[in-house]
């Protein structure tokens, strides 16, 4: 791994500036749920993975109490994260369709996977301050993927947050408008584009199917010549 890379993981495996969340991990991992009542949670923030030459980054909104929370890998071990690795695999993107812990050996080609928010939030709702407090996580790592030709965000509050990123970064006064499938293009030439987030509510209303991913991700492997 990277140095650079490495040290910033560290850095964000180790934060505390936000004490409500670091109240809520501690009550997840230690309470669990019963199915997973005999396993030792990771119970820190989850750090971003996948190659540093990546053209793709993937971004959600945070880890899963009893998904990334408890495996340590974003997207790693909840329905979400099913959907998510089952659809990229079908494209080509992840060696295997199962995301299940850290040690099994899952590989993406030419693909970032990380969160805004880098601590699971009570209720999956954060606060402003504490989306500002791990703001410069998200924006180390998107200056560190040197490659990176598209961020594809998945919800709204992800596209939104890290729309908010770049407008600040460079003083724009476009507006982008979350609506799924668009793409925006950024100062940076970057493309930023916008995707439901596969979770089981919109999933089993029927908001996004798994034919809506695979054909949103052939689209941004094109884009993103992967």
């Amino acid at each position: 791994m990277n140095i650079k890379l490495d040290n910033l993981n560290k850095t964000i495996v180790n934060c505390k500036k936000c004490p409500r969340l670091v109240k809520f991990i501690k009550k997840v991992s230690t309470e669990k749920r019963k199915q997973n009542i005999n396993e030792i949670y990771w119970g820190k923030p989850v750090p971003g993975f996948g190659n540093l030459e990546s053209k793709l980054a993937i971004i959600g909104l945070a880890p899963a109490a009893h998904g990334g929370t408890r495996t340590g890998r974003a997207f790693t071990g909840d329905k979400s994260g099913d959907f998510l690795f089952k659809c990229l695999h079908e494209v080509g993107i992840s060696n295997s369709p199962i995301s299940k812990n850290i040690n099994d050996n899952l590989k993406l080609k030419s693909t970032y996977i990380t969160n805004i928010l880098k601590c699971v939030p009570p209720a999956d709702k954060p606060l402003q301050k504490e989306l500002n407090n791990c703001s410069n996580f998200f924006n180390d790592e998107i200056l560190l993927l040197k490659n990176l030709k598209v961020i594809m965000t998945l919800g709204k509050v992800s596209f939104d947050n890290c729309f908010k990123i770049y407008k600040k970064k460079f003083k724009s006064n476009e507006k982008f408008s979350f609506k799924h499938g668009k793409v925006y293009p950024l100062p940076d030439n970057k493309f930023l584009i916008a995707c439901y987030h596969p979770s089981p509510r919109n999933v089993n209303t029927k908001i996004i199917s798994a034919q809506m991913m695979i054909n949103l991700l052939n689209k941004v492997k094109k884009i993103a010549k992967i």
